[in-house]
């Protein structure tokens, strides 16, 4: 006669059990129970045709080329899903900055644009490659400007002026709300220079990094490494907007999840990675019952970490980085009290339950 599963089960150690839980919850849930609906995530595809490369501190291998190869992966993975996600969460850095010394940004947009044609919606974000290859007043009349899909009332009030930020929110169903956020409102990248915030934003760099090039992080250890010029952060404007959208949100009972491409917890990410204001940004997410989670690119690396209010700060590996053998890519199956993340290759499962049901 077999033994009982549970008293095999407390026979394990504590880290078993919790990849067990993790390989039950991730493996046959779908089976079980239909998820609301289900959304996909990528980051820093950063395609560009040219031969493999290196990072800027030339210690980690970029395959650019390759980056293409596994977007058309990641989407045959979302169209082979027995539940086709609603919609595709780009969270920024779709070419790399090389193309622009090539004279070759809108071909290799269009390039890369045309393997999106094979997926469902796509929201775009904004990272500093895109501003690497294009003016914010190009980026506005591209097709990555996809606050045009989110027609509600708050992102009419707001027209796309040279000095507007590219913010929006839409929600996919009842209930539930994703708001995408500019972070490189604020940054000396994303911005023309006789711009007012062009020279708010330098003022600010110079008041954190003396090197002379601000592409090198101050000689100071910590956070202060995120004061580069390859980071941003978000106006006074932007955040002002954001807490009266989440305020929306706890008034009508919703979850939301927030995107942008720079990290804003330092647990999340390594430092150079982080948001320039991202205390501020963290001070109102945590304000707000409403927010569950908070996703961001950037950090190649990727990085994870929720907070003692519960909120979840996912950053997503780089697409860029990732090699040929593997893949960077994930589907968020959404449930009424937790989302969860089947990740492929470099991306990992994982179960996000809401606060309050933790």
């Amino acid at each position: 006669m077999k033994r009982p599963f549970t008293r095999k089960l407390f026979k394990w150690s504590k880290a078993g059990v919790v990849l067990l839980k993790k390989r039950m919850t991730t493996e046959t849930m779908e089976d079980c129970e239909p998820p609301l609906f289900t959304f996909g995530i990528i980051a820093d595809i950063q395609y560009a045709d040219i031969d493999d490369g290196f990072n800027f501190k030339q210690t980690r291998k970029r395959y650019y080329r390759n980056s293409l190869r596994l977007l058309q992966k990641a989407n045959e993975g979302w169209n082979v899903d027995k539940v086709k996600p609603s919609f595709i969460l780009q969270l920024g850095d779709i070419i790399d900055g090389f193309n622009k010394k090539y004279d070759a940004s809108q071909c290799a947009l269009d390039r890369v644009l045309r393997e999106f044609n094979h997926s469902p919606a796509v929201h775009h974000v904004w990272g500093n490659h895109e501003f690497y290859n294009f003016t914010r007043g190009a980026l506005f009349s591209s097709l990555l400007n996809t606050k045009s899909m989110a027609l509600t009332k708050s992102n009419q009030e707001r027209v796309s002026d040279p000095d507007e930020f590219y913010a929006y929110h839409f929600s996919p169903t009842p209930n539930f709300r994703f708001v995408v956020l500019d972070a490189y409102d604020m940054s000396v990248i994303g911005r023309e220079q006789a711009s007012e915030k062009f020279k708010q934003s330098l003022e600010l760099l110079k008041e954190h990094n003396n090197k002379e090039d601000l592409n090198h992080p101050p000689v100071f250890s910590g956070l202060e490494q995120r004061f580069v010029k390859f980071n941003g952060g978000f106006s006074q404007d932007q955040l002002e907007w954001l807490d009266k959208v989440l305020s929306e949100a706890d008034e009508a009972q919703e979850k939301v999840t927030v995107a942008s491409h720079l990290p804003v917890h330092p647990d999340s990410t390594d430092p150079i990675c982080l948001a320039w204001n991202y205390s501020e940004v963290l001070s109102i997410l945590q304000s707000h019952r409403s927010v569950v989670c908070f996703m961001a690119g950037h950090d190649h690396d990727g990085g994870y970490h929720r907070d003692a209010s519960g909120i979840h700060y996912l950053t997503l590996e780089g697409v860029i980085e990732t090699p040929p053998e593997s893949n960077a890519f994930g589907t968020m199956y959404v449930y009424a009290d937790r989302m969860v993340l089947k990740g492929s290759g470099r991306i990992s499962d994982r179960v996000l339950a809401y606060p309050g049901n933790l």
